[in-house]
């Protein structure tokens, strides 16, 4: 059944890189208004990863929902990639999953095993993370999409914000780039087999593990907040994310594109030009406060503007602590690199070198 259908082939756009663009976006949030309710730690101002909630001095809500269509072409695969991607919004609040909706629109043209494995396969990753499926909502649609509204626990005063990123700060990402051009490659019969199983392999992977470093981080300073600032690489690309981050923190930043990770495969399909709609979206708002250096190669370039799904967290971190947080990736297995850091604020906003 799954080799009758490439799920890929039936998406007119994959995974996050079917978001919309952050251009027509950041000018619609804009226009609205904010809530005002004391309660509300942490809203849609910041373009953070998720919402927070205070319920209690010690308790509060951290919530998000993301779906998106099949960005590979295994069913339960893509379950799986859609369940880490949810939850990854959770994890870069520092928050712990407890609870979660599906969200399903289905084509009535295809079986029912098809969205059987689809779901399947989002259960044993929720099941993974110890976060309970409560039930959720389906609509029939000519397209395929799946995803979840998560709901997890935090204590107010251990949020991790997109805010707080300081001058001097290491900024580490946890995860290699390239999803976006790979399954772009799928979708138009250009990848080869071992791309696709790194970046499947990278995409369900959850960022929990990458999440437990930066706590140990946090724990073996008491009294310092070792973790500045922390969000995670999705859909606006690792420009558009370090660029949130730069704004809301009043900083710039500097990283070498020569210590970052690329999953096997993602050169060669950004160089054979294997670019999304997704991508170009993130190019043409993020231009203008990018200066590459001009040894980048243009493959490169498109990388760092390439749309991730389930991509790594991407964390500001104080410059003392870099040692350990490393160490602390390192002991679980996380390809983790330092690609850069934080700087004073000055233009461009980001420079790559």
């Amino acid at each position: 059944m799954e080799e009758a259908v490439r799920l890929t082939a039936i998406a007119k756009a994959a995974g996050c890189a079917a978001k919309m663009s952050p251009s027509v976006l950041d000018r619609v949030l804009k226009r609205l208004p904010h809530t005002h309710d004391p309660n509300l730690i942490v809203g849609f101002e910041t373009s953070d990863d998720a919402g927070v909630y205070r319920l209690t001095d010690e308790l509060a809500l951290v919530q998000t929902v993301d779906f998106f269509t099949p960005i590979v072409d295994d069913a339960f695969a893509f379950g799986q990639v859609a369940a880490a991607n949810a939850l990854s919004d959770v994890y870069a609040m520092g928050g712990r999953p407890m609870t979660s909706l599906a969200i399903v629109a289905f084509p009535a043209s295809r079986p029912a095993e098809l969205l059987e494995q689809v779901l399947r396969g989002g259960l044993a990753k929720m099941d993974e993370a110890g976060c309970t499926v409560a039930g959720g909502h389906s609509i029939r649609d000519e397209e395929l999409k799946f995803g979840y509204a998560v709901t997890g626990l935090i204590h107010p005063g251990k949020v991790w914000r997109n805010v707080g990123a300081r001058p001097g700060d290491a900024l580490v990402l946890t995860k290699a780039l390239g999803t976006g051009v790979i399954s772009t490659a799928l979708k138009n019969g250009r990848s080869e087999a071992p791309w696709v199983e790194a970046a499947t392999a990278s995409m369900t992977r959850l960022n929990h593990e990458a999440a437990e470093a930066l706590e140990e981080t946090s724990a073996a300073a008491p009294g310092e907040r070792a973790v500045h600032a922390v969000t995670d690489v999705t859909g606006f690309g690792l420009l558009g994310h370090a660029r949130e981050m730069a704004i809301a923190s009043g900083v710039s930043m500097r990283i070498e594109h020569e210590r970052i990770a690329y999953l096997p495969g993602a050169i060669e399909a950004a160089r054979g030009g294997s670019a999304s709609g997704g991508l170009a979206n993130n190019r043409e708002f993020l231009e203008g406060c990018v200066g590459f250096a001009e040894t980048v190669a243009e493959e490169f370039r498109a990388l760092l503007f390439d749309p991730q799904t389930s991509g790594g967290l991407l964390a500001a971190i104080a410059p003392e602590a870099r040692g350990r947080t490393m160490a602390a990736m390192e002991r679980r297995g996380i390809p983790a690199r330092v690609i850069g850091e934080v700087t004073s604020k000055r233009s461009p906003l980001i420079e790559i070198e």
